[in-house]
């Protein structure tokens, strides 16, 4: 379990936990935001957590979306949610062999490293198991955000469960600030070098 002070960045998945999951998504007039998602997103940025998205779009990689398409639906996100200080977006197919598709800890050292905070310092949030299993992977404290589409044992299997994200935020910011918490500087940036940390 972990000891529960503030993160020193809560990292988003996209789908289903920031906007409506519309599977196969390019069209920015398709992008709706969850319920409560822009409340809690300007909660933390006021209380100046920095906030983040780890998505997998491995449309790219079998040619359903563009890159153009991808980033037309994300700044269409950033539009209707505010900006984000990292974007770690994995365009790769299971089959890849990368190391940074979840459940696979790469997009969580990724987006840790371009704001310069260890990923055991993160949170990660989402609302299926395998946002969880990245967030074990990378050390990093993972809450679940169930949604109708979350699986029965994916939610007996999270530490932690949260109603919806003003629930998350609440636990945000109830918590202490841990004074020097993070591994900074080139220590990270090494570290993060080994999967590579380009957007993608």
């Amino acid at each position: 379990m972990f000891d529960h002070h503030r993160p020193a960045a809560v990292l988003f998945d996209r789908d289903g936990t920031l906007i409506r999951d519309v599977p196969h998504n390019g069209d920015p007039g398709r992008v709706v935001p969850m319920p409560g998602a822009g409340a809690a997103l300007s909660r933390l940025r006021r209380a100046d957590v920095p906030v983040g998205v780890v998505i997998n779009q491995s449309d790219v990689a079998s040619g359903v979306l563009s890159p153009d398409d991808m980033d037309q639906v994300n700044s269409t996100v950033e539009a209707l949610l505010g900006p984000f200080d990292a974007w770690a977006i994995c365009v790769h197919a299971d089959g890849d062999g990368c190391t940074c598709r979840k459940p696979a800890p790469g997009l969580v050292i990724r987006a840790a490293a371009i704001l310069d905070v260890s990923p055991r310092d993160c949170m990660v949030v989402g609302d299926l198991g395998k946002d969880m299993q990245t967030a074990r992977a990378a050390g990093a404290r993972g809450i679940l955000v169930p949604t109708p589409l979350t699986r029965p044992e994916e939610i007996d299997a999270a530490d932690e469960v949260a109603a919806d994200l003003n629930d998350v935020a609440d636990r945000v910011l109830s918590e202490p600030v841990l004074a020097g918490a993070g591994l900074r500087g080139a220590g990270l940036a090494d570290w993060a070098r080994t999967v590579g940390w380009n957007r993608w």
